[in-house]
């Protein structure tokens, strides 16, 4: 079963390979993308099943060498459930691109550049998660931050190459503090191996484990757009094609996510600023869902809530007990399908109508019926109505703290539930003005909503385009896959909450070589 686990790699590396040689072949190119990705996800299933029927991690040491020594690949329930979880997202969003380029002439999204920064991309989100040391997951942050900057500013509009460069500057800052704090790290203790780092970090003194701490934690929170170092993801993200803004998104947020939740269970555990992060927690929500109400295009409304939802994750990261790691782990899974969901479904809209401003979108109900389901299904599940897999994300992390109980966990309870519902308000106001309202109604709403920010993206008009079946058929399989999230909610929940048991466990570093083989 080992033998698998470089295979989550390996394969993209090489599909992004051949597509590059491929250059002028579209459909070789097309082939390629969907034979990797589709490997790499029935290799991540036999994974998740084979590491949680067992219990045990699987372990490999990359060329044979000695741990803690070489570079360790980790897969155990989490790093599993992520990539099997990531790879259903890459592989829709896909076929999203593929219908989108072959309708538009590949003018949005080039082919021949598309298809191998993808991969490349899809290799560094899969190195991410199953790195067993902190350089090892530098590598995979640089892996998909290099294929990112390729992929945000495709087109190379006016607009997308300036948000690109923001983009860019501020992923460099996160890169450079991430790897001053590696460089600390191994400077202190003599590794960089997780599993050694959690056994030898309290051999350092409090101040000095607080400092590496905080040090990490801000360049993940860069990554993860933690308030208050969000500014960048609002601007960034809209100005991109609609399938990497999906993929953006979706995942690359939930790679600082995950290397929060792996460096604040696994090394950091006797050295918590978990106030600190309950604090930060509670702005990212408020901040987050008072700008999406302050917005009138979609794209710029769903990376807002983007930010909103990822102070969820934080809050159950912060409470810091195996049922709210469970919660959080629940909630990552949720969120990254239903919101990639509805960034196909905005990119949907905007073909349909032209613009994503719901300032200037009128009368699709009639129109676009199936649009009008595709957006509402993951925008209620967004808001946390019940009975969809939001609610139960959210209900099991406000119990977990409730559990705990001190007047901190219940303000930010309080917080997560105003949260929820102006985020159901923020996302149903705009389906009811772009979908309900129709041409009579248009003067007497836009001067109800004249508050709204309608600037820059908003102001954008573009012209119709015809909706391949591909690209609808791509984003109801998401939405079905959103809806399952819910029926299978039980067998899902479980997983999780093994995740949350087991990651609050030390894995001792003979355990790790004889995981091995060593």
């Amino acid at each position: 079963m080992s033998a698998l686990v470089p295979l989550l790699v390996t394969l993209p590396l090489v599909g992004a390979a051949i597509a590059l040689i491929a250059g002028r072949h579209r459909r070789t190119q097309v082939f390629v993308s969907t034979i990797t990705l589709t490997l790499v996800l029935i290799v991540a299933s036999v994974l998740l099943y084979a590491v949680d029927a067992g219990g045990q991690p699987i372990a490999v040491s990359v060329g044979g060498w000695p741990i803690p020594f070489g570079i360790v690949l980790y897969v155990d329930r989490l790093a599993a459930l992520l990539v099997v979880v990531s790879s259903v997202v890459l592989l829709a969003v896909l076929l999203f691109s593929v219908g989108q380029g072959a309708a538009d002439g590949d003018d949005d999204t080039p082919v021949s550049i598309f298809h191998p920064s993808y991969l490349i991309l899809s290799a560094g989100i899969f190195n991410a998660f199953i790195a067993g040391d902190l350089f090892n997951l530098y590598v995979g942050f640089e892996i998909l931050l290099v294929a990112s900057y390729v992929l945000i500013t495709l087109g190379s509009t006016e607009s997308r190459i300036r948000t690109g460069v923001v983009y860019i500057v501020v992923s460099l800052v996160s890169s450079i503090l991430f790897l001053a704090a590696i460089a600390m790290i191994y400077g202190a203790l003599g590794t960089v191996n997780m599993v050694q780092l959690s056994e030898r970090m309290t051999e350092l003194p409090q101040q000095t484990q607080l400092v590496l701490h905080l040090m990490l934690l801000l360049a993940f929170s860069i990554k993860a757009a933690v308030f208050p170092l969000s500014f960048w993801l609002p601007d960034s993200y809209p100005t991109a094609p609609a399938p990497v803004t999906a993929v953006f998104a979706g995942l690359l947020t939930k790679v600082g996510v995950y290397a929060m939740i792996r460096t604040e269970t696994e090394i950091f555990r006797d050295n918590d600023v978990n106030t600190l992060l309950l604090i930060v927690a509670l702005a990212t929500m408020v901040v987050g869902v008072l700008g999406a109400l302050a917005q009138a295009e979609l794209k710029r409304i769903l990376s807002f809530t983007l930010v909103s939802h990822i102070g969820y994750m934080v809050f159950g990261l912060a409470v810091a007990t195996p049922a709210a790691i469970g919660a959080t782990i629940y909630y990552m899974v949720h969120h990254i399908v239903v919101q990639t969901t509805l960034f196909l479904a905005v990119g949907l809209i905007e073909r349909r109508a032209g613009s994503t401003s719901i300032l200037k979108v009128k009368g699709l109900m009639r129109a676009a019926p199936v649009i009008a389901v595709l957006y509402f299904i993951p925008a209620i599940n967004l808001g946390g109505l019940p009975p969809f897999s939001g609610f139960i994300g959210k209900f099991a992390l406000f119990d977990a703290a409730a559990e705990v109980g001190t007047p901190l966990m219940i303000v930010l309870i309080v917080g997560g539930i105003v949260t929820s519902l102006l985020t159901l308000y923020a996302l149903m106001r705009a389906w009811n003005l772009s979908f309900w309202r129709e041409e009579d109604d248009s003067a007497e709403t836009e001067s109800r909503i004249s508050y709204l920010d309608g600037s820059d993206g908003a102001a954008v008009q573009t012209e119709r385009r015809v909706i391949p079946r591909i690209m609808t058929a791509a984003t109801s399989g998401m939405v079905v896959v959103t809806v399952a999230l819910t029926f299978f909610a039980g067998p899902l929940y479980a997983v999780c909450e093994r995740i949350g048991a087991s990651l609050l466990e030390p894995v001792s570093l003979v355990q790790l070589e004889k995981e091995a083989g060593q």
